[in-house]
């Protein structure tokens, strides 16, 4: 498997550095993007089809691919996956970027269907969907009865807990986070990756693989801004409650508003911009 971050010699330019030091060359840390293929499919030798192919910084790629079939519906629970492994591809050298996903007996392949295209990239989860009925799956967790309440203080503070957290990040400037938090502010997961839909699907995977869905109770926080697709996510593993630190979109908030969710966005400091269902979060 890839590392999550490379190096790279840049030419650096400061021009309030001393005389003969304004530009230099040095090593710079970039964050790793790299193709995962998952496949899926029922028992036996070559009965599993790719399914999607989204640009990811390599890690925790059994939890992104698992994610990913929860979040789109495709398997409701661990007990849907027989086994989920990484698998040798065809590059040289190997950087296993193959996630080979058996389903359980009984549990149905996915169809095939070219209005419906798989291929994401880091910055959106959900180009070349032919609609947005495509993406609207529903979810199986009734969140809008999830009683969780989070003090406005403890949500003001998360985002530079998060961002403390944020290792890659660190060395990088350029990877997403998605952390899971309890209503008290503790961390249970926090994942990066270059793309924030794939950092979501890491968490959430985890949390597939470690049984822990539904995740009533507890709050998702995503670094950059609440999209629709994200708020989906968050949804299909039963999350009450997303907070962004950047802006949500309009279709974020409707589908959060229709789920019974609470979204909030803006949340930067001592202040944020709560979109839906208030009820949640105490002042």
């Amino acid at each position: 498997m890839g590392r999550a971050t490379d190096r790279r010699e840049v030419h650096r330019i400061d021009l309030d550095a001393p005389p003969g030091r304004t530009a230099v060359r040095r090593p710079d840390s970039l964050s790793a993007e790299e193709p995962l293929e998952i496949r899926v499919g029922p028992a036996g030798p070559n009965r599993r089809r790719p399914l999607a192919v989204t640009m990811r910084t390599p890690g925790d790629d059994l939890d992104l691919a698992i994610g990913f079939l929860l979040t789109e519906g495709l398997i409701r629970s661990a007990d849907d996956v027989h086994t989920a492994q990484l698998c040798a591809g065809t590059e040289t050298p190997n950087t296993y970027n193959v996630v080979d996903v058996v389903l359980s007996p009984g549990v149905p392949e996915p169809a095939t269907d070219p209005a419906r295209n798989f291929y994401t990239t880091s910055s959106c989860g959900v180009c070349g969907k032919a609609s947005i009925d495509a993406v609207r799956t529903r979810s199986v967790f009734a969140v809008a009865d999830d009683p969780l309440t989070v003090p406005a203080a403890v949500l003001a503070e998360l985002p530079d807990r998060l961002r403390a957290a944020q290792r890659g990040f660190a060395r990088t400037g350029g990877l997403h986070a998605a952390g899971l938090f309890t209503a008290g502010g503790d961390q249970v997961v926090l994942r990066e990756d270059v793309g924030r839909h794939n950092a979501v699907d890491k968490v959430i995977g985890w949390a597939v693989r470690e049984r822990r869905l539904p995740l009533a109770g507890h709050l998702l926080l995503v670094s950059g801004r609440a999209s629709f697709e994200l708020t989906q996510k968050a949804w299909m593993a039963g999350i009450p409650l997303l907070a962004a630190v950047s802006a949500p979109s309009t279709l974020a908030v409707d589908l959060a508003d229709e789920a019974g969710l609470t979204l909030v966005g803006f949340l930067r400091g001592r202040t944020m911009n709560v979109y839906t269902h208030p009820r949640r979060v105490e002042v």
